[in-house]
């Protein structure tokens, strides 16, 4: 009995100790759940499984509906047209059942160029000075500028997203495939893209764990990737980047092999497991993106706020 309130005072006394030392190592277990959480954050290459219409759809119309849509930001330039593209990306979003705070986490990545450009177009654009800061100007074109500049940039990623979100790699090279075939008239290599396109994708969330796992193993040898100036920082990256860089090449090399050992030698005479084949749900989607290009273009000639 002595032995056994002896072993639970002890066993008491060491999970104090390791608390208190666990609270000691507070700010480095922040820093790794920091540094995790931004690798979490890149959402590009990811693929978002549900049952959904938008999952279900060819993958050529998504590849199609995507243009459409990055194409109609930059080419109506109104309050009134983006007020249709907000309302059609987020119908989008929610039929894709994707969660929104899944997609808003792939903007984290883009924040500080956001930032860039918002600055650039605020203090560089000419036009009626609104603010003078020191020697700098803002001017009402530069606010409206930089305004729609972020708008489209955000729009940009989240449409893409939906895209690279529900569409399993595969399907979306052979979408693209299928779709770029008329340039193989002109000797475009259009399986050759797709391909490296597709195996591209399916590296991303790779090497993202890859990563992970090296910086894990980095820390518990004492590396720091968070103090110091900002060359300091760049040479803490060094011992990331080097095992990051040889784990990349000796994936490539041994994806290079499988594939000659099975007989690879380019797409002439190659066929498809599951050929595609447009449904009638695919071609209501055509007249939805026909549609969007109509309510745009209209819009676009409606002034709000005298935009």
């Amino acid at each position: 009995m002595l032995r056994c309130c002896a072993e639970n005072e002890n066993g008491q006394t060491d999970r104090k100790s390791a608390a208190k030392a666990g609270a000691g190592k507070i700010p480095g277990a922040r820093h790794r759940e920091r540094e995790k959480a931004m690798i979490r954050d890149i959402t590009l290459g990811q693929y978002y499984p549900a049952d959904s219409v938008i999952h279900k759809l060819d993958p050529r119309v998504k590849l199609a509906g995507t243009m459409v849509f990055i194409i109609s930001l930059f080419a109506f330039r109104s309050v009134s047209a983006y007020v249709v593209a907000t309302l059609a990306l987020a119908a989008v979003i929610h039929i894709s059942k994707v969660p929104l705070k899944f997609m808003m986490r792939g903007l984290k990545s883009i924040l500080m160029l956001l930032m860039i450009t918002v600055v650039f177009n605020l203090f560089l654009i000419p036009g009626t000075p609104v603010l003078h800061l020191w020697k700098l100007t803002v001017t009402k074109e530069g606010i409206e500028t930089a305004a729609f500049m972020a708008i489209r940039l955000v729009y940009l990623i989240l449409g893409s997203s939906v895209m690279t979100l529900t569409t399993t790699p595969n399907n979306l090279t052979d979408g693209l495939e299928k779709a770029l075939r008329p340039l193989g008239k002109i000797h475009v290599p259009v399986h050759e893209i797709s391909m490296i396109m597709s195996i591209a994708l399916r590296f991303i969330p790779i090497l993202l764990d890859e990563t992970d796992k090296i910086m894990k193993a980095q820390m518990a040898r004492g590396a720091d990737f968070e103090s110091g100036n900002l060359i300091q920082k760049a040479k803490n990256m060094v011992p990331l980047l080097v095992p990051l860089f040889i784990s990349a090449f000796r994936r490539a090399n041994d994806l290079a092999m499988a594939m000659e050992a099975r007989g690879y030698h380019g797409g002439e005479g190659r066929t498809k497991m599951k050929p595609l084949v447009y449904a009638s749900r695919d071609k209501a989607a055509y007249a939805v993106m026909a549609g969007y290009l109509i309510v745009m273009f209209a819009a676009s000639r409606i002034m709000i706020f005298g935009f």
